[in-house]
C-alpha cells in the first residue's frame, strides 16, 4: 500500500475509533444486551452499565464507557450491597439485578439552554496553585468542558456522542446520558472513607450502603486522617486557602495566598468540612484522577459526587475513616 493512502486509512481508523468501534446511537446503548464475553474497550454494554450504576448512587466516577479501576469498584459495592458475589465482574445476575433499578432510556435527548453556554469561562488555568491565585474565577474552560461534567462523562465521550457539534448554540439538541439520581436520602446515620477501597459510603442506621463514591485519599506524603470527625458546614462554591505550613510540592509560596471560587478551583465546587482542623471532602477540577491518584490528605471527589454528597449530609454527621494509611490538607475559606 502507498504510504499516502496507508496514512489516510490510518488517519480515518483512529477518527471512527477503530474498524471495530462500537456503534453510538440511541438504540444500541439503550437497548444493550449483556454478553458472556468480556467487552474490549469502548463498549455500548459497559456505558449501560455506567449509567444505571451513577443512577443507583454507586458511581463509577468519570462515565467513559469502558473497563476501569473505578468501573470495577462500583460493580463490587453494587454487588455487596445486594447480596452478590462480590468479585467486581459483570455478571449475568448483577446485570440483571442493575437493570432492575430503573427502566428509563440511558441516553436520552438534550436542548443546549443558553446558561449552557454563555459562560463566564476562564480559557487558560495555569498549573502553579502561586499563578491561579491572579485568576478572579476558576470557571469552565468551555461549555464542553460544563457539559461533561453535568452529565458526568468525559469530554471525548460527549463529542463521540455528539459528532460534529460545537455546543456553542441555544436549541442544540444533544444525545446524553441520563444521569438523574432522583432526591437523595431523607437521613443518613453517617459517612464512612475506606482509604483501602479508596471509596466514601453513605450508611443508613443498619449500616446498609446507600450511596457509594469513588476517592482520591490522601498520600505517602500527606496522608488521609484516622478515626472519627464530624461535619462542620458544607460549603458550595468554596475559595481556596494555601497555608505555606502545607509545604506542598512544587508551591514556593512563603506567604499563604487565596484561590478564587469555581469549578476548577484545587478544591473544586463543593468542599465538605470535617472537625479536624484542615480536612475536608471536596471536589475537583479533574474527574479524571479520582480513585486513580493521591490527594493532600483530604478526601477528594468528583464534582457531582461531592454535591451529592452535601446534599445528605448535615451538621454533625459521623464521619469515620476506615483503615490505616494516615497532616494537613486542601482548606478553602
Amino acid at each position: 500500500m502507498p504510504r499516502l493512502v496507508l496514512l489516510v486509512a490510518v488517519v480515518l481508523a483512529l477518527a471512527c475509533g477503530g474498524a471495530g468501534a462500537a456503534k453510538l446511537d440511541p438504540a444500541t446503548v439503550n437497548e444493550a444486551q449483556f454478553t458472556v464475553e468480556e467487552p474490549k474497550g469502548f463498549s455500548p454494554v459497559l456505558l449501560k452499565a455506567e449509567i444505571l450504576l451513577d443512577r443507583a448512587r454507586f458511581s463509577p466516577g468519570l462515565i467513559e464507557g469502558r473497563a476501569s479501576e473505578n468501573f470495577a469498584r462500583a460493580v463490587r459495592a453494587f454487588q455487596t450491597a445486594n447480596g452478590l458475589p462480590s468479585d467486581g465482574k459483570l455478571t449475568r445476575e448483577t446485570w440483571d439485578r442493575l437493570m432492575a433499578t430503573s427502566t428509563s432510556p440511558v441516553l436520552v435527548a438534550y436542548e443546549l439552554t443558553r446558561k449552557d453556554v454563555r459562560g463566564p469561562f476562564t480559557r487558560h488555568i495555569p498549573a502553579r496553585l502561586e499563578r491561579m491565585a491572579r485568576l478572579p474565577r476558576l470557571g469552565y474552560h468551555n461549555a464542553t468542558e460544563r457539559l461533561a461534567e453535568r452529565f458526568h462523562i468525559s469530554e471525548q465521550l460527549l463529542r463521540r456522542l455528539n459528532p460534529g457539534i460545537g455546543f456553542r448554540k441555544v436549541g442544540t439538541k444533544l444525545l446524553v446520558p441520563d444521569v438523574g439520581r432522583g432526591d437523595p436520602p431523607a437521613a443518613i446515620a453517617g459517612v464512612e472513607v475506606d482509604k483501602g477501597a479508596r471509596q466514601v459510603r453513605v450508611l443508613d442506621p443498619s449500616g446498609k450502603w446507600l450511596a457509594v463514591f469513588p476517592a482520591s485519599i490522601g498520600s505517602d506524603e500527606k496522608p488521609a486522617p484516622t478515626g472519627e470527625a464530624e461535619v462542620k458546614r458544607v460549603v458550595r462554591n468554596p475559595t481556596y486557602h494555601y497555608d505555606p505550613d502545607f509545604a506542598f510540592k512544587g508551591v514556593k509560596a512563603k506567604r499563604p495566598f487565596t484561590i478564587a471560587a469555581g469549578p476548577n478551583n484545587p478544591v473544586g465546587s463543593v468542599w465538605i468540612d470535617l472537625s479536624i482542623e484542615s480536612y475536608g471532602i471536596h471536589g475537583t477540577p479533574e474527574p479524571g484522577k479520582i480513585g486513580a491518584t493521591f490527594s493532600h490528605g483530604c478526601i477528594r471527589l468528583t464534582n457531582w459526587d461531592a454535591g451529592d454528597l452535601a446534599a445528605m449530609v448535615r451538621k454533625s454527621t459521623k464521619v469515620s475513616f476506615k483503615d490505616e494509611m494516615a497532616n494537613a490538607g486542601d482548606t478553602p475559606q
